[in-house]
């Protein structure tokens, strides 16, 4: 009898306890074991809650794993959703706002991460790894140039100049390279104060359109024609690749460089191995035009609506505990990506941590001086993944030959009739 009783005993107090499956990204060793062991403190003094994470493969994939277990009524209460799923995620009916699962003062994340994630009115997900892009330059190459590594270029034209000087001293370097991503051309529409979509950048309304036919849009286009005319540019010929773009860059092969914040550490580790010094300056902009700020990149954490109540808040306590004041810090550190707190950057400050990573500052100030507008906010538009890549193979376009107006009214109109497609299932 006291075996069936103390039984019994174990199976009440395993049913009590409110169990969170975390879905996530992150494949590697470094950044896996970081959210296990934030998940480890957190089960110890919630002793109540058991956080689970687990990884589903790249950002995409987790994301319409989430969508396909929430239809089957099977969704993790948690899951990590990159910045442009945020339509899709909204569309697909699976989530709902972390402000409406409890009270939560949301004033420490900086202004511009919680500003691309509050669509409505409504705190929709709580930033979790957010980045955005700078300029990395070789500064040994720089100087055998005549070019000076305390002044990199901050406009196209300045870039521009610098790459004749490049050119000039025949370093066997291309002065340029980097992924070819729309997630750039996304930051450099919003760097001008131009939105990449209509109705206020799809937060007014759905966006039914580009705004590909724009100053903006053709400024960008034009850089990259010009770079591919002064033999400029180099990349690896694929879309979206970054790891074969940073290590053309690493391999001393390019001078200029750009790519993601959250790179900062692994390409300063990289150059050093490689004998160079890497610097960081900020994102060079189109000439005659205001510098706006960035638009955040990376991910957030998402609760999933058919949870019960006290998985919703569990998961919402661990995803607020996983981005507390230390433990951003402490994630910055690590991975270069934001800490996404205020109170975060005032703590590395404390510690000294600007003085050990100056290349770190460049990015900080580039991101708290963004100014928020629909712009800087970021499109909202639930066929970002396929607009992305048809901007992408627009640009490479342009770099193969085509005019800059044949391939940006071939763009825009492929671009368009992918919104509208997808926008057919919501009228």
């Amino acid at each position: 009898m006291k075996t069936i009783l103390l039984t019994l005993a174990l199976t009440g107090t395993a049913t009590a306890q409110t169990t969170v499956e975390f879905w996530h990204s992150f494949g590697d060793a470094k950044r896996t074991g970081w959210i296990q062991a934030r998940a480890d403190e957190f089960n110890k003094a919630n002793p109540g809650i058991k956080v689970v994470p687990s990884y589903k493969g790249s950002y995409n994939d987790s994301l319409q794993a989430t969508i396909l277990a929430a239809r089957q009524n099977k969704a993790p209460a948690l899951v990590q959703i990159f910045e442009v799923g945020s339509q899709l995620a909204l569309d697909s009916g699976a989530f709902q706002p972390v402000s409406g699962i409890k009270n939560v003062d949301f004033s420490d994340y900086i202004k511009p991460v919680i500003n691309y994630y509050t669509i409505g009115g409504k705190v929709n997900s709580l930033p979790f790894n957010s980045s955005s892009p700078v300029l990395y330059f070789n500064q040994e190459l720089m100087k055998k140039a005549g070019l000076n590594p305390k002044t990199p270029p901050t406009t196209y034209s300045g870039l521009l100049k610098a790459c004749q000087k490049i050119e000039a001293a025949k370093l066997g370097a291309t002065c340029f390279g980097m992924s070819l991503n729309g997630w750039f051309i996304e930051q450099w529409m919003a760097q001008q104060g131009a939105s990449l979509l209509n109705n206020g950048n799809g937060r007014q309304g759905r966006a039914t359109a580009t705004n590909l036919d724009s100053a903006a849009a053709k400024n960008i286009f034009t850089f990259f024609k010009t770079l591919q005319a002064n033999k400029a540019f180099t990349y690896t010929g694929k879309l979206e690749d970054w790891d074969g773009s940073d290590a053309i860059f690493t391999n001393q092969k390019t001078v200029f460089h750009i790519t993601s914040t959250a790179d900062i550490g692994n390409i300063r580790d990289a150059a050093k191995a490689s004998g160079f010094t890497v610097g960081v300056g900020v994102l060079p902009i189109a000439d005659g035009t205001k510098r706006n700020g960035v638009v955040i990149g990376g991910a957030s954490l998402w609760v999933s609506k058919s949870v019960s109540k006290a998985q919703a808040e569990a998961a919402l306590d661990f995803a607020l505990y996983m981005t507390n004041t230390k433990n951003m810090a402490d994630w910055h550190k690590l991975t270069g990506y934001y800490p996404v707190r205020q109170s975060s950057i005032e703590l590395l400050r404390k510690q000294g941590w600007f003085t050990q990573s100056p290349l770190q500052l460049v990015a900080f100030n580039q991101l708290t001086k963004t100014v928020p507008s629909a712009a800087t906010a970021g499109g909202l538009n639930g066929a970002a993944i396929q607009t992305r890549k048809i901007i992408e193979e627009g640009i490479q376009k342009v770099l193969a030959g085509q005019s800059v107006d044949a391939a940006l009214q071939e763009t825009k109109a492929r671009a368009d009739a992918a919104l509208n497609e997808y926008n057919a299932n919501f009228k």
